[in-house]
Parts: structure tokens; C-alpha cells; sequence
């Protein structure tokens, strides 16, 4: 009679949370609200411009999670996504475009090119969203990045940007917010104040102790609100800033108006519009 052997493999670990994570899911549910992105753009431009946008380009669009929800709001919404990493688009197309009707996805046009370079036909709005233009350190490159929008943009179009800010955005310094499932952590990882160079990550850590570390990781200049606005202005734009107002308790309630004054908080995001003059 043969040796009875236990074939159990005593290596197996069960896996960790972190080995199972879509880093891109994450990020949707701890950085992004698509729905109010689009309700603000939506009725910005429509106050400013008295008739709405229909035709959209989402520069630095990753996973395409704003274009997607803009063509839902109306079936004349058409959106061109651009962004320069194929692997993130590739993302996008399986899980967001995927959830499309086929009508919806059809008016999504998806470019795989630098910012810098695309070519299409003009456009109303232009986002740029999730501090993602911040990539271009110089005023060179900036403002050669912005006048390359104003060229694709029609004559009453807007672009979108939003920026952050405060003093505890010089600072190197981890945050950390819980979420169902996860922890999200923002890492302020190092900051040069002599060229405003500065570099940051996103971690996930999750309840069984496992970690998704540097999931994200940007390379950027901390630009400041004098400075952006300057460059929007030489590249030929009209640029307003607006702040977030509070709730009874001092916190952020979600509602960003025309302002010329700001708070020394320690931490703030704005919207900038940026019309076309």
C-alpha cells in the first residue's frame, strides 16, 4: 500500500486586501465626485455663457469618469477624453464606457496623445481637473499649454481648472480618510520652496493591515493662485476664482462662488474659470 501524502500546500497565505485592489476603483471613490464636477460645470457655463455646453474635452481624463457622466446628462453631450497613458484608458474603456448605453459611448471620442499636441474639432469647455495641469513646472510650459487650449476652444468656450492651496500645502505631511473598506492617504511626500518643485503619492491602507503603497505618485509644481491667474491672463484668457463657502460648523459646503478674497486657511481647493478673450 502507498505512502499517504498531504498535498496541502502549508505556503498558501490567504491574500491580502492590498493584492486584490484596483487602484483606479480607489481612486474614483476617495478623490472623485464626477457628479458634482459636471453640475458645477454645467451651470457655470450656462450662467456665463446663457446657453449650455454640449461639446466637452477632458484634459488628463484617466479613467474617463467625468466624460462618462457627462454624456448621461443630455442625449446632445459629446465628450473628447485625452490623455497621454494608454493603460488608464484602457481601464476606462472596460469599466466606465462599458456602463455606457452604446448611444452614450458613442459620442466619447478617446484620444491617446499629450495634451499639448492633440488635434480636434473646437470645443465649449475644457477641464482640466485633479491639479493634473500642475505637471507643466515653468511659465513657459504653462502658458504654452494654455494657449494650446485657447487654440481648441470655440470663441465663447471656458476652461476648467481647479488648484489647492493653504499653508499646510508647503508643508510635508501625511492625511489620512476612511472610507468603506479602506483608508485613503495623502502623502505630501517632499517640497523644494525654492522652485516650488513638489512631490506626492497616494497610499490605500486597508483593515487587515495590508497596504497599497505609492499607488499614485505626481510630480509637480505648487503653483499658487497670483501665479496661475497671471498666465491664464498673458495666454489670452479672463480667469475667476471660486471659493468654497462654509456651513454653520466652518466647514466647506460644497457651494463655489465668484470671489476676490480668500481665507488663510490651511487647506482650501478652488475652481478657476477661465473664459476666452
Amino acid at each position: 500500500m502507498g505512502k499517504i501524502t498531504n498535498t496541502e500546500d502549508k505556503t498558501w497565505k490567504k491574500p491580502t486586501a492590498a493584492s486584490r485592489a484596483d487602484k483606479h476603483e480607489l481612486y474614483e471613490r476617495s478623490v472623485q465626485c464626477a457628479e458634482t464636477e459636471i453640475d458645477f460645470i454645467e451651470a457655470t457655463y450656462r450662467k456665463l455663457r446663457k446657453h449650455p455646453a454640449r461639446l466637452l474635452r477632458e484634459d488628463f481624463c484617466g479613467t474617463m469618469h467625468n466624460s462618462c457622466e457627462w454624456v448621461r446628462r443630455h442625449r446632445d453631450n459629446r465628450a473628447i477624453c485625452v490623455d497621454i497613458d494608454p493603460s488608464v484608458l484602457e481601464w476606462g474603456r472596460t469599466r466606465n464606457l462599458g456602463a455606457l448605453t452604446p448611444e452614450q459611448a458613442g459620442r466619447i471620442s478617446i484620444r491617446n496623445a499629450d495634451v499639448r499636441k492633440v488635434r480636434c474639432e473646437p470645443v465649449d469647455a475644457v477641464l482640466a481637473l485633479n491639479f493634473s495641469y500642475w505637471v507643466f513646472k515653468s511659465r513657459q510650459d504653462m502658458g504654452a499649454y494654455l494657449r494650446r487650449v485657447r487654440q481648441g476652444l470655440k470663441p465663447d468656450g471656458i476652461l476648467f481648472l481647479d488648484a489647492f492651496g493653504g499653508y499646510e500645502a508647503f508643508e510635508e505631511l501625511e492625511e489620512s480618510t476612511r472610507y468603506k473598506g479602506f483608508t485613503y492617504i495623502w502623502d505630501q511626500h517632499r517640497y523644494n520652496p525654492i522652485t516650488g518643485d513638489a512631490t506626492c503619492f497616494i497610499h490605500f491602507a486597508f483593515p487587515d493591515g495590508s497596504r497599497l503603497d505609492r499607488a499614485f505618485r505626481y510630480d509637480w509644481r505648487l503653483w499658487t493662485l497670483p501665479e496661475l491667474t497671471e498666465i491664464l491672463a498673458e495666454s489670452g484668457f479672463k480667469a475667476t476664482v471660486y471659493w468654497e463657502g462654509e456651513d454653520a460648523k466652518g466647514e466647506g459646503n460644497g457651494v463655489f462662488k465668484p470671489a476676490q478674497v480668500g481665507t488663510a486657511d490651511a487647506g482650501w481647493i478652488v475652481y478657476i474659470v477661465a473664459e476666452k478673450i
